[in-house]
């Protein structure tokens, strides 16, 4: 396994082209490599993501079970005549097998929260559709959901610490009705979200960059008989979140590092990185 950081040059067009379109950005990331791997479940896939890094930097980080060329994508959108210095690729193998059972860590994860819900107006035993969670406390609810099947917990915060709602808030608590009508309507989402469900600052645990996607399939993505004006859409919505986990199960942490956690792992979500948990004074 390898993790690889590349510095997008973000004053080059092609490059804003590519972090306008996942859907190019994916298919530039798959050029990195001769031969994909299986999609199938069976083994660690190819995995990427957009990190806003200090001084204004763009930064994509793309977790691979082969080394990438990524030649092709420094000469589009970063600084060609640096040739392989543009990037940096570590063997991410050594860090996994250095992982262990109650190691804590801090992590980085933008992912796309999702649930299944049937409209009112849907007939009788239609199958559900899949939709977004839109307020913070329903996604963190949902990243909640992944810890035992993750292998991993988030950590609630020490007594004593503050307990007033985070940035991710913009000032304003949820309240215990939930956020958006549909999600407070929806029986799978009554079903998921009881009365005591902790909210997000209960946890060591923020929620950011939380981003509703759009964008246009490219040529030759969709059917054969679809035209330009029939083609839908692409949309999901995208959140960040930084915390403290403990892995709790090595076999199954060690799948959601290399096999991704959640929906949308095409288009940049699903990727969790980790970083030493900060020394307390």
């Amino acid at each position: 396994m390898y993790l690889t950081r590349f510095r997008i040059n973000t004053g080059r067009n092609e490059a804003r082209r590519l972090l306008s379109s996942p859907q190019r950005l994916h298919g530039a990331v798959n050029m990195a490599f001769p031969d994909l791997p299986t999609r199938d479940g069976t083994g660690p896939r190819v995995l990427w993501r957009l990190d806003a890094a200090p001084g204004g930097r763009t930064d994509l980080l793309i977790s691979s079970p082969q080394r990438p060329d990524l030649t092709h994508l420094a000469e589009q959108a970063g600084w060609p005549s640096l040739g392989q210095q543009g990037w940096t690729t570590f063997a991410y193998g050594e860090f996994l097998d250095s992982l262990a059972n109650n190691d804590v860590w801090a992590f980085r994860l933008t992912a796309n929260p999702v649930h299944h819900i049937r409209r009112d107006e849907d007939p009788v035993g239609a199958p559900t559709k899949r939709a977004a969670h839109v307020t913070v406390r329903h996604q963190v609810g949902w990243l909640l959901k992944q810890q035992e099947r993750g292998g991993f917990t988030i950590l609630p915060r020490e007594l004593g610490s503050p307990t007033g709602p985070p940035a991710s808030y913009e000032g304003r608590p949820p309240t215990k009705a939930g956020g958006s009508a549909t999600e407070a309507k929806s029986p799978a989402a009554t079903a998921a979200i009881g009365d005591d469900e902790p909210r997000d600052w209960e946890y060591q645990l923020i929620v950011h960059d939380r981003t509703p996607v759009r964008f246009g399939r490219r040529p030759g993505s969709a059917p054969a008989k679809a035209t330009a004006r029939s083609r839908p859409d692409v949309q999901f919505a995208r959140a960040t979140f930084d915390g403290l986990l403990r892995i709790t199960d090595l076999t199954a942490f060690h799948r959601t590092l290399t096999h991704g956690l959640g929906k949308a792992k095409a288009y940049g979500c699903g990727l969790m990185t980790l970083a030493p948990a900060p020394v307390k004074s």
